[in-house]
């Protein structure tokens, strides 16, 4: 046998191993595929794709997969709009859809709340936290160095001239960065559609909260008293909006002598 005659026997020998090895793996491939479930994609795609992490998982993809497979809650995610939520709520026959929100800032101090001493280290909220607390002599007073805002993945947040932080709620998805990063715990999140927020988080007696800060509420319950609708209750000296009762008449925001009551 030449040599030539040598290489072509080879060679098919070697293209019949290939076929061979190729029929084995498409079998197998078809024998132990796992299935996966075509909802997962049809959920995927209502999702807001933000991939934000809010709900607790990596992505949209594993969050959709999770909610098909039982495993989470629709309620988890927030920035996927309520009218989604419906649609997604059908493809898995229920489910809790909660409304939509966003965040928000409660405070308003900033500029008007008084600095325990001038801070020179780097611009960041969680850094300055952790000399004596941070700069602003209120204890949970914003300290506007915008570790929120370089958190937030939709540039929602930013520090206006006041020297404290606000959110855009028309970019804001409410995914929780700016919540989770936020050094004070001063920021929450309220429905979408509601037309004030509380801008304060100091419990402190009136006295005390004006020798902190100019915007600080003080306990006086006069929004309480006012709200037409019973909205306002004062719970540990702060007052607390049921937004379930809230018509929006922005009486307690007209009635605040402090004015950290903000239209939203």
């Amino acid at each position: 046998m030449n040599v030539a005659l040598q290489i072509l026997v080879a060679g098919g020998i070697m293209l019949a191993i290939a076929v061979i090895f190729g029929v084995i793996l498409v079998i197998c491939s078809n024998v132990f595929a796992v299935k996966r479930d075509e909802r997962v994609e049809q959920v995927e795609n209502l999702l807001a794709k933000s991939n934000c992490g809010g709900c607790g998982k990596a992505g949209c993809a594993q969050f959709a997969e999770a909610l098909v497979k039982g495993e989470a809650k629709l309620s988890d995610c927030r920035a996927t709009p309520a009218a989604n939520k419906e649609k997604i709520a059908e493809i898995l026959g229920g489910g809790e859809v909660g409304e939509d929100t966003v965040a928000v800032v409660h405070c308003n101090g900033g500029n008007a709340c008084y600095d325990k001493y001038s801070y020179q280290g780097y611009g960041d909220c969680a850094s300055c936290e952790l000399i004596a607390g941070g700069v602003k002599a209120c204890p949970v007073g914003c300290i506007g160095k915008k570790t929120c805002v370089n958190d937030c993945p939709f540039g929602a947040v930013s520090v206006g001239d006041g020297g404290y932080s606000v959110v855009d709620k028309e970019k804001c998805v409410s995914c929780g960065t700016c919540i989770r990063s936020c050094p004070k715990g001063i920021i929450g999140r309220i429905p979408k559609n509601a037309k004030v927020y509380i801008a304060c988080s100091n419990h402190g007696k009136g006295k005390d909260v004006m020798e902190l800060c100019k915007n600080g509420c003080i306990g006086c319950g006069i929004c309480a008293k006012n709200c037409p609708v019973g909205a306002i209750a004062m719970k540990d000296g702060l007052p607390e909006i049921d937004y379930a009762k809230c018509v929006g008449c922005l009486t307690c925001a007209e009635k605040c002598p402090r004015k950290c009551i903000k239209l939203h």
